[in-house]
């Protein structure tokens, strides 16, 4: 999965840290570093807020908290 931040978002840091402590593996990949990479998430999640994670299946969760991402992967059955 990917997971587009901006190094300063406070609800960046805290998903990486939480995707971190329970063993996750993504890519994290930051938006202000990389023009084609905030293009990209912009058209896939319709919005420019971070985070976004994208799943390898296409699904996507723009602008969301910790609890938002807890939610979504145990919905969609992801673990780490």
């Amino acid at each position: 999965m990917k997971l587009y931040i901006k190094p300063w978002c406070p609800w960046c840091v805290e998903a990486v840290s939480w995707l971190k402590a329970r063993g996750y593996s993504f890519e994290s990949i930051d938006v202000l570093s990389s023009e084609a990479a905030y293009t990209h998430m912009r058209k896939i999640s319709g919005q420019s807020l971070t985070p976004t994670l994208e799943m390898p299946d296409g699904k996507v969760l723009p602008d969301f908290d910790v609890r938002q991402l807890e939610k979504f992967l145990q919905a969609n059955n992801i673990h780490p």
